[in-house]
């Protein structure tokens, strides 16, 4: 009994790398030269980086036992705003330092907003940043007139197009971004506020936290992460165009899930949330090397995230579990 508790622990305490290494093992033996290039290991990385940026920034959300369902309109927010404030052709062609802070502040806007509506409206963080979502993507939409702004000065598809001797710089700027996140959240105070706002509320509250003031904090910076993924993406795809985003909440929250952050918030790694982009990253181009179409992946997708909360609600109840004294002998 003991042995087998012992198992059971290991593989929730290292499940997500065992899944992980299973799917690279399962595509290399499928598809070993298409799967395995160099090529196609950046190409993975680049195609999870805006997800992968974003994704840190929800951690600091689900940490607090909340969630944003605004990162995909962020995104396309960002994106056209940024894109309006540099394209000469298109908008105002100010340049691209001030398109970028500009950028920055909408980020903020839209952050600080979600944080308005779940700390002083009391609203539910599912209802309240749904409701931002809808509004923001339709801002973006009369922003726009629903048309692509593009013509952008030269150099700024370096963001999301250029390389750093071998690695393309959105890899680069992910991996500076969850950097960010994990001193954020294990070198300093803030971090052991999240973690505890998630595991509990009120006794942060009574122990002398600000609820209040670090819930817009956590909304905040995941808007701001969201800020840094629309830019890239803007960058790669050089054109901004309102519908940019959409449906990304979904592998963005399935990301952070299948990472091991708790969907009640409180528990979880961020080097977990790492493992979990990068499993939605494979799993995509695994995928599509294999021949499988969107609509299979978007099941698969689907049935990830089911797979994920299901998986955490069976953790927390295996920890919740009281030992007796016969198991812990090992009887």
């Amino acid at each position: 009994m003991l042995k087998e508790n012992k198992l059971r622990n290991l593989f929730i305490a290292y499940g997500i790398y065992i899944v992980l290494l299973v799917l690279i093992v399962l595509f290399s033996l499928l598809r070993p030269q298409a799967f395995l290039s160099r090529d196609n290991i950046f190409n993975i990385l680049r195609q999870v980086a805006v997800v992968g940026i974003s994704a840190a920034g929800m951690t600091c959300v689900i940490l607090t036992g909340g969630i944003d369902l605004s990162v995909g309109a962020t995104i396309g927010m960002v994106g056209v705003i940024v894109a309006y404030f540099i394209s000469p052709d298109k908008g105002l062609g100010l340049g691209i330092p001030l398109g970028l802070v500009t950028g920055v502040v909408t980020g903020f806007i839209v952050g600080a907003a979600n944080g308005f509506v779940v700390t002083r409206l009391h609203l539910p963080p599912m209802i309240g940043t749904l409701g931002i979502m809808t509004s923001v993507r339709g801002a973006a939409y009369l922003f726009t007139g629903g048309k692509p702004i593009f013509g952008f000065p030269k150099g700024f598809e370096l963001i999301g197009q250029g390389y750093l001797w071998v690695v393309p710089i959105p890899v680069i700027i992910m991996a500076i971004t969850f950097a960010v996140t994990y001193i954020l959240l294990h070198k300093f105070r803030i971090g052991r506020y999240l973690y505890g706002l998630g595991g509990n509320e009120e006794a942060a509250r009574l122990s002398g936290v600000n609820v209040t003031r670090v819930k817009y904090f956590a909304y905040i910076y995941c808007a701001f992460c969201c800020t840094v993924a629309g830019i890239v993406l803007l960058s790669r795809t050089n054109s901004g165009t309102p519908k940019a985003g959409t449906s990304y909440e979904m592998n963005i929250i399935t990301a952070v899930v299948l990472g091991g952050i708790s969907i009640s918030g409180g528990e979880g790694r961020v080097t977990g949330v790492v493992a979990g982009v990068l499993i939605m990253g494979v799993l995509a181009n695994g995928m599509i090397i294999v021949g499988l179409s969107d609509y299979v992946q978007q099941v698969v997708q689907g049935l990830v995230l089911i797979a994920a909360v299901a998986f955490d609600l069976y953790a927390k109840r295996v920890k919740n579990k009281p030992t007796f004294p016969a198991e812990s002998e090992g009887k």
